[in-house]
């Protein structure tokens, strides 16, 4: 019987070191490199991510049309650059911005720059004070909760601003009124209140820190601005919670970041930044850049990048409405809300939230269940394709480990039934088998 000889399992036409000599067809090319892509997760199943995973047709067709239009060219692309403007004033007149000289904003390539350009105007509006005043510019801090996004974290490292991070509990799992203005000194450039923490879900009480605030203020305090970090909420409390006061409204908020790709309902690539008036920018911060034949004021980190995703924000804005918006975000809410509850049914899972907030909860295991973890159950729940991230809650509460999961558009309740028959499956296999594997952080794939 003759042998066959087989091609070593190295041995094929995906380049991985080395540019290859010569190229391919355009086809085999996509085949090689859809092949690859195979091995991903499927971004619908994905309950860990808060962004966008669909969008109608009709948009994708759009930002396929402008994924050749670099943002950065507006005197090149001006009808994109007034689409981007136009959608700084909807979102000035959602959170509220009201009369004066009018909020003043850009878009951002997401809320991790929409973040640094806040906390940028932060620093440099608190400097100028206390130049004004003749005192010491040393030492800035920044206070937030333990619960922030990491990107806080990585604006104070790189800007060189002590990070104040307030322990959270489990009572609280967000920071606290009292905990904000306790934190605050005369070096304090600002606090960060976050609606919709990437933990579990919860707006923190926007509207009681600003008046702890004030009333530090009012007693001979510091006075301290307020930045809110609405990467999520942003696009969710002015649709489903109206009367919720956490923007503009209150006067000791500043400025505003939100993230168009997550609950804005785009793609990926898409973030906003607003302040409440043109002086809550500071002018040091923007620069005025003579290009492609026009003098063109700018504020980002970045430079290129495609104008696709502010289009598509446009279009979510002008296909949608108001109402549109609200039906998206209350349905999601509604799902997240009855998943939560029939997950807390199943017996062994005892809820840390539940999705009125944001349409998003975490959950963990009771204290009497011992034979396995969360971790064995993100893993389980893999098998059939679902991403449902495990891991450890901030400092305060370290000790606990939950597992989260995000509803967004496109997730329907046929989806959210099968997750949970899913869940009893593998409750029950775990039940019977336990777990093979010791319950640690090394099987957590999980960033915030």
């Amino acid at each position: 019987m003759a042998l066959h000889r087989h091609q070593p399992l190295d041995d094929d036409s995906a380049p991985r070191v080395d540019l290859p000599r010569a190229g391919m067809g355009a086809d085999d090319a996509r085949m090689l490199v859809e092949n690859e892509l195979l091995l991903d997760g499927n971004s619908r199943l994905n309950l860990a991510t808060f962004v966008t995973t669909w969008m109608e047709p009709q948009a994708r067709a759009l930002m396929d049309a402008c994924l050749d239009k670099n943002m950065i060219d507006k005197d090149e692309y001006p009808q994109t650059a007034e689409l981007e403007r136009r959608c700084v004033n909807i979102l000035g007149e959602l959170w509220h911005a009201g009369e004066g000289d009018g909020a003043t904003g850009c878009s951002t390539t997401g809320s991790s720059e929409a973040c640094m350009l806040g906390g940028l105007a932060l620093k440099w509006r608190w400097r100028e004070r206390r130049r004004a005043a003749g005192l010491p510019e040393d030492r800035p801090n920044l206070v937030m909760g333990a619960n922030v996004q990491v990107c806080w974290e990585k604006f104070c490292r790189y800007w060189d601003i002590e990070a104040r991070c307030v322990p959270v509990s489990a009572e609280h799992p967000y920071l606290t009124a009292e905990g904000a203005a306790a934190a605050c000194d005369e070096h304090t450039i600002g606090v960060v209140a976050i609606l919709g923490s990437t933990f579990e879900g919860s707006y923190e009480p926007v509207r009681e820190i600003a008046a702890a605030l004030d009333a530090l203020a009012a007693s001979g305090g510091p006075d301290v601005p307020l930045h809110v970090d609405a990467a999520s909420g942003g696009f969710v409390a002015p649709f489903v919670d109206p009367e919720l006061e956490w923007d503009f409204r209150l006067p000791r908020v500043q400025s505003i970041n939100a993230s168009g790709h997550k609950y804005g309902l785009v793609y990926p690539g898409i973030g906003w930044v607003l302040w409440r008036e043109k002086a809550a920018l500071p002018e040091d911060l923007i620069f005025h850049v003579d290009y492609l034949g026009g003098d063109m004021p700018t504020f980002a980190l970045n430079f290129s990048r495609p104008g696709a995703q502010v289009v598509a924000q446009y279009y979510t804005f002008v296909r949608l409405g108001f109402e549109g918006f609200r039906g998206i975000q209350q349905r999601s809410r509604d799902i997240a809300t009855g998943l939560a509850g029939r997950i807390a049914e199943l017996g062994p899972f005892a809820l840390v939230s539940d999705g009125s907030h944001l349409p998003v909860f975490a959950f963990r295991l009771r204290e009497e269940v011992t034979g396995y973890s969360v971790y064995d159950v993100s893993e389980q729940l893999r098998a059939r394709g679902w991403i449902v991230p495990a891991y450890r809650m901030p400092e305060g509460i370290h000790d606990m480990a939950v597992l989260r999961v995000c509803i967004r558009n496109g997730f329907s309740g046929d989806l959210a039934r099968l997750l949970v028959e899913d869940l009893q499956r593998v409750v029950e296999r775990l039940e019977k088998h336990g777990s093979n594997v010791p319950a640690d952080d090394s099987r957590a794939s999980f960033h915030h």
